[in-house]
């Protein structure tokens, strides 16, 4: 599956620049919130306000704050709230305090990952090995419902992140959706368990 552009995951995130690789790993972490107990909704919003502005001190300063808010311990272990807590609080404790492409890109692309399996997780049937190197690399065949929405929303923000402020509400857009989506398959899950 590739995006409106035509390329694929791995191509979005070789080609994104700072902002966009901003953006990226920041919506995978804001659509996985609902994994983390309790209400979490607002506690990425200064982030996104850093990278709107593409601002690197406060860039780094939000990230900081924000992993306060979600008692995030750095290179910690995932809590007593589960593995896939864990996970997303590793998106957090490894977001970069520097605004370097370099760093961005790693962090963009693990939290590409994470995210993808995940999502992936929650799908009706199990996730083949390798199924999402192959999603992002462009081919989703196989990939459940939820996964294979987590890549069209992964490739849409990278799309719209290239296109300034407008874009990046697009993303967080696609980012609020794809946590309602998220959170609505751990309740039902959560129900029939």
């Amino acid at each position: 599956m590739t995006s409106a552009t035509g390329r694929s995951l791995l191509e979005l995130i070789d080609g994104a620049d700072e902002r966009g690789l901003a953006a990226a790993g920041l919506a995978c972490l804001d659509r996985c919130l609902p994994l983390l107990p309790g209400d979490r909704g607002d506690a990425l919003r200064p982030v996104w306000a850093a990278v709107a502005r593409g601002d690197g001190e406060a860039w780094g300063e939000a990230v900081a704050k924000a992993r306060v808010e979600l008692d995030v311990e750095l290179g910690g272990e995932p809590g007593a709230d589960g593995a896939d807590a864990g996970a997303v609080r590793g998106m957090l404790a490894f977001a970069p305090a520097t605004w370097t492409a370099d760093a961005l890109r790693a962090w963009a692309a693990a939290c590409s990952v994470t995210a993808l399996a995940l999502h992936g997780r929650y799908d009706a049937a199990d996730v083949p090995d390798g199924l999402v190197e192959r999603c992002r690399a462009g081919d989703a065949d196989g990939a459940g419902p939820l996964l294979a929405g987590e890549l069209r929303r992964q490739q849409a923000v990278l799309d719209s992140a290239a296109h300034g402020p407008t874009g990046l509400r697009r993303a967080r857009e696609l980012s609020v959706e794809g946590g309602r989506v998220l959170r609505a398959v751990v309740s039902r899950r959560a129900r029939t368990a």
